[in-house]
């Protein structure tokens, strides 16, 4: 499968990746800023934007694979990969199958997956009554209710035309596309890498909302396993950090994805 991509700027690669619902057109608010800095890569996931839907067989390391193959066919061996919720959940299946090929990783709002596998089953049933939900009612009323979560609910301190166009994006897609996205890329259905994280020696920045209390807590758990990793927690937002509160997000970004580049020393220090 070939997925949709969307390359702009100069400078060290960036990969972004979007959320459940999303698309390339998520980063277009920050698009000049990111171009400024990086050879950007934005990627439409399966079901999402212009990409395919994914067959009923497919799983985050096969999406994975996609982004390297797209990578492949741009020449970039190396980039650094920003992740969010989704999006994030596939970078860091990225790290965990391809570290070599990763720079720095900066994940907002993510998760590793549901270690228990009888939550994992109950989160899977639960995703698929989404996806028939979505396939008889249609994508606007799926989107009315997706954006009435809790998740969401600090969204709302947000202006109207901000949540006005996150919606219109969300309404872009297909029913059958976002049903296939749930029921092959939901968190039911992914093999769980807590335990693939010590062995992932990428620096790595895990950011989430200080409204958003179930992932800090998920980053902290996270961070306590991973050997290169910090916590960042950005006041005033919930799970949509990059949207809610973006000029702490992206100077935060800038910073951490900088260090890629600086010089180092001999004997290892900056």
């Amino acid at each position: 499968m070939t997925l949709v991509t969307d390359v702009w700027g100069a400078g060290p690669p960036l990969v972004l990746i979007h959320g459940f619902t999303g698309s390339i057109d998520t980063w277009e608010p920050a698009r000049t800023l990111l171009g400024s800095r990086h050879r950007v890569v934005a990627v439409d996931l399966p079901g999402h934007g212009g990409s395919p839907i994914p067959p009923r067989s497919w799983r985050l390391p096969d999406v994975a694979g996609a982004i390297m193959a797209a990578l492949d066919r741009l020449d970039i061996v190396r980039a650094s990969w920003l992740g969010y919720s989704l999006g994030g959940r596939v970078a860091l299946q990225a790290a965990v199958s391809y570290p070599a090929r990763i720079e720095r990783l900066m994940l907002e709002s993510t998760s590793p997956g549901i270690s228990d596998a009888g939550e994992r089953r109950a989160r899977a049933a639960a995703d698929e009554a989404l996806a028939a939900g979505l396939e008889q009612r249609g994508v606007a009323a799926f989107v009315a209710d997706w954006m009435a979560q809790p998740l969401f609910a600090s969204q709302r301190r947000l202006d109207l035309a901000t949540i006005a166009r996150e919606r219109a994006l969300r309404l872009r897609h297909a029913p059958a596309a976002l049903a296939a996205a749930l029921r092959t890329l939901g968190v039911g259905v992914q093999e769980p890498l807590w335990d693939r994280l010590p062995a992932l020696r990428i620096p790595t920045l895990l950011v989430a909302g200080a409204d958003d209390h179930r992932y800090r807590a998920v980053a902290q758990a996270m961070a306590a396993r991973l050997p290169d990793a910090r916590v960042a927690i950005i006041p005033d937002a919930g799970h949509t950090v990059h949207l809610e509160n973006p000029v702490p997000f992206w100077s935060l970004a800038g910073a951490f994805l900088a260090e890629a580049s600086r010089p180092t020393l001999e004997g290892g220090h900056p």
